[in-house]
């Protein structure tokens, strides 16, 4: 493999996590909350903008993930690496794939008018991000030593 898209692939396991971590926490943890404080929003109103909201974000996240498993495969990855994008990736498949689309149906009760919510469904989905969070700085973290230790083990 040439040096390009060995380094291309380097830079993109570092900065492929971390769009990912900007958009959970700009979402899920300013977005979602704030959203509801807004004059003149109903829930059913804040309902139905979350669920394209997430829906968007669950689409730009599969594509960040797809983008990180690439640059992996691509570049080379440590086990720990390894491991923790597996993680992230069974997490978001969890995500999207079960939460989110078991909350879609108390969702739509809210949007008809024939339930007035209330479900802690929520608590799983907000879980989920919380463990992305955790497993994306991580991977950050494991990325960054190995990128700063790279350069002495290739010059060796």
């Amino acid at each position: 493999m040439t040096k390009p898209a060995q380094m291309t692939g380097r830079i993109l396991q570092f900065v492929a996590p971390s769009l990912w971590l900007g958009l959970i926490l700009g979402i899920s943890l300013i977005e979602a909350p704030l959203k509801f404080q807004a004059p003149g929003i109903t829930i059913p109103l804040g309902l139905g903008i979350g669920r394209l909201v997430f829906g968007a974000m669950n689409i730009a996240e599969a594509v960040i993930a797809v983008v990180l498993i690439a640059a992996l495969w691509r570049s080379g990855r440590s086990k720990l690496q390894q491991w923790l994008a597996c993680g992230v990736v069974v997490v978001l498949a969890i995500k999207a794939l079960v939460v989110r689309p078991i909350m879609q149906a108390t969702t739509d009760a809210v949007i008809a008018g024939t339930s007035s919510g209330g479900s802690s469904l929520h608590l799983f989905y907000i879980a989920a991000d919380g463990i992305l969070i955790v497993l994306l700085i991580w991977f950050l973290v494991a990325t960054a030593k190995r990128l700063q230790l790279t350069p002495r083990t290739e010059a060796t």
